[in-house]
């Protein structure tokens, strides 16, 4: 009778996920609770890669055929910060290689925190380019939000440091940018490089109003990122509109 291999051991030897078919098979067989646990939680993890690798094909596929028509450098665009009452908004664009591959990037506001921060990193160290432009809060107030957010994009497509040859953005149109581009509505969750322009945005724009948090903490910027939250609106009550509020937007108007 062969000797069953410890709890320990199937446990090392499914992490290291190097393991022979044969193998396999015969852990199944194994009818301990213990063991049985692991191979549940080994099939989920695997079952998760399988629906993040899938949902990864299917996000590149605008890159890959454009890609297979000869453009090289596809520049996904998006922004953050329509909405809040303070700070700028920003937008982002990014060019990633042919054979980039991060399986779970996502619209950045499907993403956890951590997730944000990981993958912020692994964009800015393999990305061909990233690029990020904002437009001010009187900037806002003096354009209006769609003519900023507009703004902000071009910013970010001329801080590249290649230039682009084709543009996938996030439901916006660029008149004033004479590249190739594409619309696309929900393109932060059908580009990966609308996707990864998202995630670099958000947490580029998170990071700066983190930091003027520090100069007014009574409005708790680096938790709301200057949307509405009832501690921000108590504060802007108290103490009125700091100069990163935008004055154009209610109910800050109320209060200038």
């Amino acid at each position: 009778m062969t000797k069953k291999e410890t709890i320990a051991v199937i446990k090392k030897t499914l992490e290291e996920d190097q393991f022979s078919t044969n193998w396999f098979n015969r852990i199944i067989e194994d009818e301990r609770k213990g063991v049985q646990q692991l191979i549940k939680k080994y099939s989920q993890e695997k079952e998760k890669e399988t629906i993040l690798h899938e949902q990864f094909i299917k996000m590149s596929e605008l890159e890959t055929a454009l890609h297979y028509k000869g453009y090289q450098f596809i520049s996904g665009i998006d922004e953050v910060g329509r909405g809040p009452l303070a700070g700028p908004v920003v937008a982002a664009s990014v060019i990633l290689p042919k054979d980039f591959y991060l399986p779970g990037l996502n619209d950045s506001k499907k993403l956890s925190h951590e997730q944000k921060e990981k993958f912020y990193r692994i964009i800015q160290e393999e990305a061909l380019a990233v690029g990020v432009g904002e437009a001010s809060a009187k900037e806002i107030d003096y354009y209006n939000i769609y003519q900023a957010t507009k703004l902000a994009m071009t910013r970010s497509i001329e801080s590249l440091n290649q230039k682009p040859d084709y543009l996938l953005i996030d439901a916006m149109s660029l008149e004033n940018i004479s590249i190739e581009q594409e619309s696309i509505i929900k393109g932060d969750s059908k580009s990966i490089s609308i996707a990864a322009a998202s995630v670099i945005a958000k947490v580029t724009r998170d990071q700066w109003m983190a930091k003027i948090g520090e100069q007014y903490p009574m409005y708790q910027f680096e938790n709301n990122s200057g949307y509405g939250t009832r501690a921000h609106l108590k504060a802007l009550e108290e103490h009125g509109p700091t100069p990163y509020h935008r004055r154009s937007f209610e109910p800050v108007r109320q209060y200038t």
